[in-house]
């Protein structure tokens, strides 16, 4: 496949991404990256001391019609005076904030899964499709050996100790 057509791919992708996100409930901040892009989301959180950034981290492969999607939640906690936390997590995330004022107005929402949905359903329309991340392959890889294993000791278990 030339250079051509896959920078082309890339572009077809990224610019229905962003014609997407006229019509999504979440302002996303839409940032091209080499491979790729980013949707980036403020999530509204219950606290003024807490701030909450969720990236989609979008690496798309045009020569595969493939892409990879992870996400990034980047929390920053403001404590009094020089007091900071601030975690990174990356992954698969799945949540859902809501948040307003005691009186209902100013009511905010954000789930994770409505920029999985936009994303997947531009690709779904361009006929490419998701390879999962490598860490998440490895994870169920370890899942199904530390299951196996589990087993075996538990058969071992019963043999040895049935009466």
């Amino acid at each position: 496949m030339s250079e051509a057509h896959r920078a082309d791919g890339t572009e077809a992708f990224s610019a229905r991404v962003q014609e997407s996100l006229t019509d999504a409930a979440t302002a996303y901040r839409f940032q091209r990256r080499e491979r790729g892009f980013d949707l980036v989301a403020d999530v509204p959180t219950t606290s003024r001391h807490t701030t909450q950034v969720h990236t989609y981290r979008v690496a798309l492969d045009p020569g595969e019609l493939t892409f990879v999607m992870t996400d990034i939640v980047r929390t920053e906690t403001h404590g009094p005076g020089p007091l900071r936390g601030r975690t990174v997590e990356t992954g698969r995330s799945r949540y859902w904030v809501t948040s307003g004022s005691l009186a209902g107005a100013d009511r905010q929402s954000f789930s994770s899964t409505a920029g999985h949905r936009l994303i997947r359903g531009v690709a779904a329309e361009l006929g490419w499709r998701e390879i999962k991340p490598t860490g998440q392959k490895a994870a169920k890889v370890f899942g199904i050996v530390g299951g196996v294993v589990a087993l075996g000791t538990l058969i071992a278990l019963a043999v040895v100790f049935w009466p």
